[in-house]
């Protein structure tokens, strides 16, 4: 027989089971999606904007816009794709604390020791290479727990982004400064330039590095220097160096089809002097060509090590 509880009377409540909360915050799908299309309609109506009143104070919202959007739109979709257990503190310190260490750590180095010549993008290769690659061990430094390809490809990719989001904020800077005052027209063609180019330089290098390098890192922290990671940071190196020597490729290029000498200072410099409507033809279809070249092999060797780890097409 079953007795009703009489009217009144406090009920006991058992509670259930409870979920545990989640490891990483919850971000809704296509926030990068959102964030590209509210920076662009941001970075054109600030171009818009300073076109109309001349006003110079909103020249550094302008190259902070455009050099920090494509990057951070990458590292939005890098976390919400693949990097979500890595956690926020993670991404930001790569992006922010590497990519500041990177770019101050190659601009010393690179002072003292990179001249124009020959090998000098060889050199800055290298460089700038170690440097971020130095940036991401000392972000991981007190997280051993973080390893592996995976986690590598991502954290790489965001000390890479983060360099590049401030080189491309100085690029502007000295594109907008000119002996005739602010040329705004060089600074939002170079801000276009850079942001197209950005997805395949510096993020898409050391997030190879820097899967090699959390590949073998071991468990109780250590990074090793194995002969993969010394073949990664070679390797990524010389298509820094390739990407930068581009034009100095073509110029020599059209050099040879047009029959004339070009000598050695002319390469490391970067310019043709006094080129016909041919020769300029041809320097921008060698150049642009190059570009794409490096590109694909840099997004060929990224997608090779992508299929060798199984979670990167399972992660939360």
């Amino acid at each position: 027989m079953i007795h009703s509880p009489q009217p009144g009377r406090p009920q006991a409540r058992i509670p259930g089971p409870q979920q545990p909360p989640p490891p990483y915050p919850r971000i809704r799908a296509g926030l990068w999606k959102r964030c590209l299309g509210g920076g662009l309609t941001l970075w054109a109506l600030t171009v818009v904007v300073t076109y109309a009143t001349r006003n110079t104070t909103l020249l550094p919202t302008l190259i902070l816009l455009g050099g920090f959007l494509v990057p951070v739109v990458f590292v939005l979709w890098a976390y919400e794709r693949h990097g979500r257990d890595l956690g926020v503190s993670a991404i930001l310190g790569c992006f922010l604390t590497g990519g500041t260490l990177g770019v101050l750590g190659a601009s010393v180095m690179e002072f003292y020791l990179v001249h124009p010549s020959w090998g000098m993008f060889v050199s800055v290769g290298l460089i700038e290479e170690a440097v971020k690659l130095g940036a991401l061990v000392f972000v991981l430094r007190r997280l051993p727990g973080i390893r592996g390809l995976r986690a590598g490809l991502v954290l790489g990719a965001a000390v890479g982004f983060g360099f590049a989001a401030l080189e491309s904020a100085g690029y502007a800077f000295n594109a907008a400064v000119s002996t005739e005052g602010i040329d705004l027209r060089a600074l939002i063609e170079t801000e276009i330039l850079r942001g197209v180019l950005a997805p395949f330089g510096h993020g898409l290098w050391t997030a190879i590095a820097g899967a090699a390098l959390l590949s073998f890192r071991r468990p109780n922290g250590r990074f090793r220097l194995t002969a993969p990671v010394v073949t990664a940071y070679l390797g990524v190196s010389l298509l820094h160096a390739l990407w930068d020597s581009t034009h100095g490729i073509a110029i020599w290029l059209v050099a040879r089809l047009a029959g004339t000498g070009l000598d050695r200072q002319l390469f490391a410099e970067g310019y043709i002097p006094c080129p016909t409507v041919q020769q300029e033809h041809l320097f921008t279809l060698f150049s642009v060509g190059l570009l794409v070249l490096v590109s694909l092999l840099g997004i060929a060797w990224v997608r090779s090590l992508a299929r060798r780890d199984p979670s990167w097409g399972n992660t939360p």
